[in-house]
């Protein structure tokens, strides 16, 4: 079994998109938790997102940031922006990505906006279509560059 040292990952930005309060109805009345959706990321392309439960506010944290940084994955950037348009969907949550050009910025609801910042990527313009539910919407996020092609150099391609 391999073992995974979370501690030897270098600066992680970590970013709290929600917490909510959340009920299961029993039969000797409510119970309350707590659900915490982070997202993680080193700003060089790396990304993960969780959710975490617990009875505390803290501890829901701390599940979902060591659940996030066990699911990283890497985002093919190109410079400083993404490589081609997508649109990621998941459930009613359509995102729509685009590549912007160099000084653009972050054009980007709370979300979509953590996700990017997370990434490292500094210039693209989105659009969250039909459902703001931040949970899938993060997901859609994520779909979308998930699906992303890696487009190779074609300054390569003519040496060769």
């Amino acid at each position: 079994m391999r073992e995974l040292n979370i501690e030897q990952q270098p600066e992680l930005v970590e970013k709290v998109i929600s917490i909510d309060r959340v009920t299961k109805v029993t039969k000797g009345g409510k119970k309350f938790s707590f659900r915490a959706l982070v997202v993680v990321g080193d700003a060089k392309g790396r990304i993960g997102f969780a959710l975490g439960k617990a009875n505390e506010v803290a501890g829901a944290i701390r599940k979902a940031l060591t659940k996030a940084k066990r699911e990283l994955f890497r985002v093919p950037l190109e410079g400083s922006t993404i490589a081609h348009e997508i649109i990621g969907e998941f459930g009613a949550a359509k995102v729509l990505l685009k590549p912007a050009s160099e000084g653009t910025g972050v054009i980007a609801a709370g979300p979509v906006r953590a996700i990017c910042d997370a990434a490292g990527i500094k210039d693209i313009l989105t659009k969250c279509l039909k459902s703001n539910n931040p949970v899938n919407v993060i997901k859609a996020t994520v779909q979308g560059l998930k699906n992303l092609k890696v487009v190779e150099n074609e300054k390569e391609d003519t040496q060769k």
